[in-house]
């Protein structure tokens, strides 16, 4: 495929949708375009952890819209990431549904680190280059995240749940700001700093930075009512706060710089980032360019120019959970074959091929933990480790094809495999149960067929019988597929019909 010259980026935010569109030059993303939607996503989360009915239709227009100036982009040039409103609400699943098909392209629902993985990619590409480390502040409409990274690496990343939203629904409602209202946000979330902030200050950095919506409507208004020559200052933040008090509210006709469209989620965010600079002791602050949505643009070049982070990601896991690299390195060949000899046309499913080359890799990352039912410590860490550049719904799928490489099967029919998952399960199950013996004994595929009913290995009769184990294994996997309603036969081939196929 291609390499395409335009990448897009959609950032489904707790307080705004965002569109970034780039243009690939040299390997370097210039942009082109960008859209912003005012959804508010966050401040649509009922106390049942539900988005409402009302905050649904807003943003499924939003997206319409968003899609409409995405239309004739290849799947492959465009990533779309939700994050915390998306996390935590119960009806998330169900909404998706609709929002992918108002937006016309595949959301991943991103983790909080991964999310700050991210603000730092986009942060750094924003800024010129510094060997020195960097304080990476971003609080978005429902969480705050704070990374210290060195150059394009982010170091430590943490994800906080408050957000400029939250707390101002949570602690100004109807708008309305009293001293205790804002001392009573400050010190909430200073709470919630206090469990990283030792981790942090010990780990140092030479410049603090604030990304993303609020940093940015901070410094313009400190800047506009000369609070601060250049960017957030300690000084500023006090400053602002006194006025908001006074004047009880964030009122855009007597804040200068308060954008109509801020005014509602500022006190939250401006009690957030003086926690921030309460709790890691910051007196300035720069603000960047660069947030979530150019990170999402690089780590999509990254992607398309083969430098994806999501193969540092297995690789490291690898060593991490001390992975057999020689087995792996089998079933993983073997696994592709078997894939690529069920599919017509196996390369347009190259995101397929991917994922189960991964699981392959990472299938037996649970001998670290117990040998008993290793698949089900592998799938575990898979669901619920950090797992830089990949998203939430991507560990869920790896960990489910892991889960069901072994095993009875009629476990997998309440665990949400989609009907592609099966093929994969069937590569990576075939595979791994005929080189159990961990050799480099060929294995004499001859032909694979399988359709939605279920699937059909050709062997030789002469394999079948000098590997009795392999064949028994072989002959109990039919029980397996059918306890989930689908078909498994090998069929035994003699000498003479294998010399024809060979031929």
């Amino acid at each position: 495929m291609p390499r395409p010259d335009l990448l897009a980026a959609v950032d489904l935010g707790s307080n705004s949708f965002h569109l970034q569109v780039g243009r690939v030059v040299d390997g370097q993303i210039y942009p082109l375009d960008a859209l912003r939607e005012m959804v508010r996503l966050g401040a649509g989360l009922t106390a049942e952890k539900r988005i409402d009915r009302a905050t649904q239709a807003r943003a499924l227009e939003a997206l319409e819209r968003i899609g409409e100036r995405l239309r004739g982009l290849p799947r492959g040039a465009v990533r779309a990431v939700g994050t915390n409103t998306l996390r935590v609400a119960k009806n998330a699943p169900q909404f998706l549904r609709e929002a992918r098909t108002a937006l016309g392209f595949p959301i991943e629902v991103i983790a909080g680190r991964e999310e700050a993985r991210l603000i730092y990619l986009g942060v750094a590409h924003s800024m010129p280059h510094a060997a020195h480390k960097r304080l990476v502040v971003d609080i978005g409409g429902g969480s705050t995240e704070l990374i210290i990274g060195r150059a394009l690496d982010p170091l430590l990343t943490e994800s906080l749940y408050m957000g400029c939203v939250s707390y101002s629904l949570a602690y100004f409602p109807e708008g309305r700001i009293e001293k205790q209202r804002m001392k009573k946000a400050e010190l909430a979330a200073r709470q919630e700093l206090a469990g990283m902030v030792r981790e942090y200050r010990a780990a140092g950095w030479e410049h603090a930075v604030g990304s993303s919506g609020t940093a940015r409507a901070l410094e313009s208004i400190l800047r506009e009512n000369d609070f601060s020559e250049e960017g957030i200052t300690r000084e500023g933040l006090d400053r602002l706060r006194s006025q908001l008090i006074k004047h009880e509210r964030a009122d855009p006709d007597r804040i200068a710089g308060l954008r109509k469209e801020r005014a509602a989620v500022i006190p939250g965010g401006l009690a957030i980032m003086l926690a921030v600079f309460d709790e890691l002791g910051l007196e300035r602050m720069a603000v960047s360019e660069g947030a979530l949505r150019h990170g999402v643009l690089y780590d999509l070049l990254g992607r398309v120019q083969h430098h994806d982070m999501r193969e540092a990601t297995v690789t490291q896991f690898m060593r991490r959970y001390h992975v057999d690299a020689a087995q792996a390195e089998r079933v993983r060949s073997l696994a592709l074959k078997i894939f690529d000899a069920t599919n017509a046309e196996p390369r347009e499913l190259e995101a397929e091929r991917l994922l189960l080359d991964w699981a392959a890799r990472l299938a037996e990352s649970g001998l670290s933990v117990a040998h008993a039912q290793y698949h089900k410590h592998s799938a575990y860490i898979l669901s619920n480790a950090d797992m830089p550049g990949f998203s939430r719904m991507e560990q869920q799928r790896l960990a489910r094809i892991v889960l069901a490489h072994r095993g009875k099967l009629g476990k997998m029919q309440d665990e949400g495999l989609e009907g592609s998952d099966w093929t994969l399960v069937f590569a990576l199950r075939i595979a791994a149960l005929v080189l159990r013996n961990r050799t480099d004994a060929p294995f004499p595929l001859l032909r694979v067929a399988g359709d939605d009913a279920g699937y059909a290995l050709d062997l030789p009769q002469a394999w079948l019988e000098e590997n009795p184990l392999a064949a028994a294994a072989l002959e109990t996997e039919t029980d397996y597929w059918k306890a989930v309603g689908m078909r498994f036969s090998v069929n035994s081939l003699s000498e003479k019909k294998v010399a024809q196929l060979r031929s």
